[in-house]
């Protein structure tokens, strides 16, 4: 007899359907699996007989052939046992087919028959809206993720084969878990207010977040870069519901999200060790899977002394930098992911980290500490919107109490700033500053005489590029947001001209 059920495969962060088809006939007992399958998903037959046998249910013993189909898509995972099982029991007569077909099924197998958390619970939600099913039957661990399609399709969390069994029979009708909000990316509660000076690389921050820009701190070390990036997110607008959603859905295509997680609701904060691998930090693999770069959609990657990750795994951020997405191209497929990040990097002056120090002096030589900062590529840096130094604290900053704006007033103040931005450019997916187009520069970085005055003054002197030239004229147009001015101004000009720093003391 042959039994259909439906299931999906992950590609990029979106569920694809696959048919699970089981033909159960004579001959040599056992259970083989085609169409493409990896050796976790060859492994199912296995966990699927014990599952089975443990839960009470009779395993055929004739020939069974599972074909997961389209058969060049390909099937990784354990998220098909649950769904082979039930096949099995269909072609077996167990249980009726008719129901069965309304509904995508997932879930991993316990040889005891417990259905386990598996990854892509979200976008197979979404998927089984988008594809007319009636449903998805998943792991509960698994339910709050799927939560908010539940007033599209219905969500059936189970915890053993026996309740999927006592659904499709219509003896049971699982209950779901109360709703959470759980938070995986969520920091502890970190405020601005806690640092200590540093007034002007909290101002470059807050411009930073306002527009969505690049930023690069500098400075020696325990000046306060690190503290500082970690309470980038703090001033970020909170998510807005689609973006929580497309984040969510990378977490969970990558399982990072435990059992039990909802929605995110803070914007991602991700810091790789500088050991990272290039399909680590941009995505890939065997089976390609998101990196550190996708991981941080919507929010910041933060990569802590900079120079001191190979040199040929920070220039493959160049391309998401420019595109906001990572495309993962292999002999038999490509995959794209999203990758509209805030990038943050820190580094010290020199290898010993004293240059810039006033009490300690540097005995790094000018051809040290040319390599070092040469670490990082003239068009690496180019995408980097803001340079900004962090000096050493001194101790009367350290020991003065709490001064300056807290978390809180620097987020309305840059809440304020992307509210007019998202104004200015409608619809685009990512309305900030950062990502303006040429025309966008046109219509509204107009410059007056003075400023157009200034700007090729630097230019000059500075020799900069055509890329931070656009760069510029970007962080103009945030400071003027912020302000709250209709036209960039030569106080705005000025202010974004001083960060770059970089290219400034390049020229002298």
């Amino acid at each position: 007899m042959l039994a259909k059920l439906n299931s999906v495969a992950i590609t990029g962060i979106d569920a694809k359907l696959v048919e699970v088809e089981l033909d159960l006939t004579q001959g040599l007992p056992g259970l083989r699996i085609v169409g493409l399958p990896d050796k976790a998903v060859q492994e199912a037959g296995d966990r699927v007989k014990s599952a089975l046998r443990n839960s009470g249910y009779q395993y055929p013993n004739r020939k069974m052939v599972v074909n997961l189909a389209p058969a060049e898509l390909k099937k990784e995972g354990s998220v098909y046992d649950l769904p082979i099982a039930l096949a099995v029991l269909i072609a077996s007569e167990q249980i009726p087919q008719e129901l069965a077909t309304s509904y995508l099924v997932m879930g991993e197998l316990s040889l005891e028959g417990t259905v386990r958390p598996v990854k892509g619970v979200l976008a197979a939600a979404i998927s089984a809206k988008q594809l007319g099913f009636k449903g998805i039957i998943i792991p509960f661990e698994n339910a709050n993720e799927a939560l908010v399609m539940s007033r599209d399709i219905d969500i059936i969390a189970v915890k053993t084969v026996e309740e999927a069994v006592g659904f499709l029979t219509g003896n049971l009708f699982p209950s779901l878990p109360d709703a959470v909000e759980t938070d995986e990316a969520k920091l502890p509660s970190l405020c601005f207010s806690d640092v200590r000076g540093q007034e002007h690389v909290k101002r470059a921050l807050e411009v930073s977040a306002a527009g969505g820009h690049n930023i690069i701190m500098m400075g020696p070390p325990g000046s306060g870069k690190t503290m500082c990036a970690q309470r980038l997110p703090s001033i970020l607008p909170e998510l807005t519901f689609e973006e929580s959603l497309e984040t969510t859905k990378i977490y969970s295509v990558a399982g990072e999200l435990s059992p039990g997680s909802g929605l995110l609701k803070t914007r991602p904060f991700r810091s790789p060790h500088h050991s990272v691998s290039a399909p680590g930090l941009i995505g890939g693999g065997a089976w390609p899977r998101p990196g550190e770069v996708s991981l941080a959609h919507n929010g910041v990657l933060f990569l802590d002394e900079a120079p001191e990750f190979s040199r040929t795994i920070l220039e493959t951020l160049r391309q998401p930098l420019e595109d906001g997405v990572v495309t993962i191209s292999r002999a038999a497929t490509s995959q794209s992911y999203p990758a509209q990040i805030m990038l943050v990097l820190s580094m010290n002056m020199c290898p010993c980290g004293r240059r810039g120090d006033p009490k300690k002096s540097c005995k790094c030589s000018p051809a040290q500490v040319e390599n070092y900062v040469g670490r990082l590529s003239g068009p690496l840096l180019d995408r980097i919107d803001i340079h900004v130094e962090v000096p050493a604290v001194e101790y009367s900053e350290l020991r003065a109490p709490r001064q300056g704006s807290s978390s809180d007033d620097i987020r309305a103040r840059v809440s304020g700033a992307r509210a007019i931005q998202s104004e200015r450019y409608g619809a685009k997916p990512s309305p900030v500053n950062s990502t303006m187009s040429s025309r966008d520069m046109e219509k509204h970085c107009e410059l007056d005489n003075m400023c157009e005055s200034l700007l090729k003054q630097a230019m000059t002197e500075f020799g900069l590029s055509a890329r931070a030239y656009g760069r510029i004229l970007k962080v103009s147009r945030t400071i003027a947001d912020l302000d709250g001015a209709e036209r960039i101004n030569a106080e705005h000009l000025s202010e974004a001209i001083q960060y770059r720093t970089i290219d400034r003391k390049a020229s002298y």
